[in-house]
């Protein structure tokens, strides 16, 4: 199970990432679009050099080397203008790649060297207002030709539905919404982290 952070900055914050850190997460996507370098560095810094495994940039890519992290996000733009040399040398210095999508079609597209990717929405996102599923995923998710690539089901996803979301053979699931924009960050991340490894 995967975590997205919140894209902007959130009370108490380092301490909540900490306490999923602690609980188990095993992987901690930071996702700030509108943090400066200078912003993101403090971030990367104020969560710890013992997670720094785990954690995986979305933007200022240049970073990862000089601050140890070997697991970088494409957003669905920034793959448009990346090229197979330039994802391949990632692959060759041990890099984890990742990548959104949000249609089967793309997905299924998707250069050989990205370990996973996000296929969203996969129902009502609970962080973003009026966005929904255009399509309904789970029939989507029968015409899968790449597995080569995991298919990790985002958006709206919570205790309720968690198990569906695995069930229709999303290789994973991760976490946004359930743990910015509600209540009980952790007991959320605990329920849902129970139901996936049961």
């Amino acid at each position: 199970m995967i975590i997205i952070s919140s894209p902007i900055a959130i009370q108490n914050e380092i301490a909540i990432i900490h306490s999923l850190f602690q609980e188990g997460m095993e992987v901690f996507h930071v996702r700030k679009p509108d943090f400066s370098i200078e912003e993101l560095n403090a971030v990367v810094l104020a969560i710890g050099l013992e997670y720094r495994e785990q954690l995986v940039l979305h933007s200022h890519h240049h970073l990862a080397k000089s601050l140890g992290i070997h697991r970088i996000h494409f957003t669905e733009s920034n793959r448009t203008t990346i090229n197979e040399s330039k994802l391949k040398s990632y692959k060759e210095l041990d890099f984890i790649l990742s990548t959104s999508t949000h249609c089967i079609e793309d997905f299924n597209d998707l250069d050989s060297n990205f370990d996973y990717a996000f296929l969203s929405p996969v129902y009502s996102s609970i962080s973003k207002v009026d966005y929904a599923p255009k399509h309904d995923l789970f029939e989507k998710i029968k015409k899968r030709t790449n597995f080569k690539t995991k298919i990790i089901g985002l958006g709206g996803i919570e205790a309720s539905n968690i198990q569906k979301t695995i069930q229709a053979g999303f290789d994973d699931a991760a976490l946004l919404g359930t743990i910015w924009n509600q209540n009980n960050p952790i007991e959320n991340f605990k329920i849902c982290q129970q139901i996936v490894h049961s």
